[in-house]
């Protein structure tokens, strides 16, 4: 979450687990610490150190738990913790297909793949430790989270098929910054052992989106085949990703965390992004 840094370094300290130094880290005066949460016995200086931690590391790539989150629980409670607070950054993923409907946090989780499997099980984890705690657990869900620097520009340079326009699907967004807000907004407002899906305001097809890009950045728009075509030549995680489709609502983002988007469509996101620097 390097979109967070800058803010949350003006109003706290800031510790960074790391598995190797990161000048970058340095110059924005964060202190480093070595370990890997593949490896529990690195997670030792973790103990009592923070009141507040933001959760950002993925799961594992496979397995349909998230050991790395639960070593960090694990982590947290040793040697008495002085945590107080924790965001964790998940995914809208845990969702699954919704055929397009229009959802809020209070629709039932139905992941279709180990990936947000792996999610739901850090999830369920971090609000038991929650309840059993003195800690503030705040789940966020983010959709497709994007930047300047996270565009997928390449696939459409690589020109790979999207679904024809009676095939194809709802997808939400949230540009970095955005979330990064969200973070430090969870830090303040979040309430306990609550959810949040953080996304923009943009309800949009998964097409419309990419042929938005590559007319902000002078590309070929990607050829649209018929569902059944396009699964014979698209990568799997590709195919994961459009095989799922849904319209999310951030009301409860807006209310509780007392957030104002930056960016509040990809149309702003994408016209910031593509204008000269």
């Amino acid at each position: 979450m390097r979109h967070a840094l800058p803010r949350l370094t003006r109003h706290w300290r800031v510790y960074a687990l790391v598995r190797q130094r990161d000048p970058m880290l340095a110059a924005l005066g964060i202190t480093q610490l070595l370990g890997d949460l593949d490896h529990a016995p690195t997670l030792r200086r973790l103990r009592g150190i923070a009141q507040a931690v933001i959760h950002s590391a993925p799961p594992p790539d496979s397995g349909d738990i998230d050991a790395r989150t639960r070593r960090l629980i694990a982590a947290l409670q040793a040697g008495g913790s002085l945590l107080q607070r924790l965001v964790y950054i998940s995914t809208t993923g845990v969702y699954g297909d919704c055929g397009g409907a229009r959802i809020d946090e209070t629709r039932t989780l139905a992941p279709l793949t180990a990936r947000a499997r792996r999610r739901v099980d850090a999830e369920t984890r971090l609000r038991r430790f929650g309840i059993g705690s003195d800690c503030r657990v705040s789940i966020l869900r983010a959709p497709g989270i994007y930047a300047a620097e996270r565009l997928p520009l390449e696939r459409l340079r690589q020109g790979l098929p999207l679904f024809a326009e009676r095939d194809d699907v709802f997808t939400n967004h949230v540009h970095g910054d955005d979330l990064a807000a969200a973070c430090s907004a969870a830090l303040r407002h979040g309430r306990p052992n609550r959810v949040y899906n953080i996304c923009d305001d943009s309800t949009i097809r998964m097409g419309d989106w990419y042929d938005q890009l590559a007319d902000a950045f002078a590309l070929p728009r990607a050829p649209r085949l018929p569902r059944a075509e396009a699964e014979q030549v698209l990568p799997p995680l590709q195919l994961s990703f459009m095989r799922e489709s849904r319209r999310i609502g951030n009301e409860r983002m807006k209310r509780e965390l007392k957030l104002r988007l930056r960016y509040p469509t990809i149309d702003d996101g994408i016209r910031a992004a593509a204008r000269p620097s």
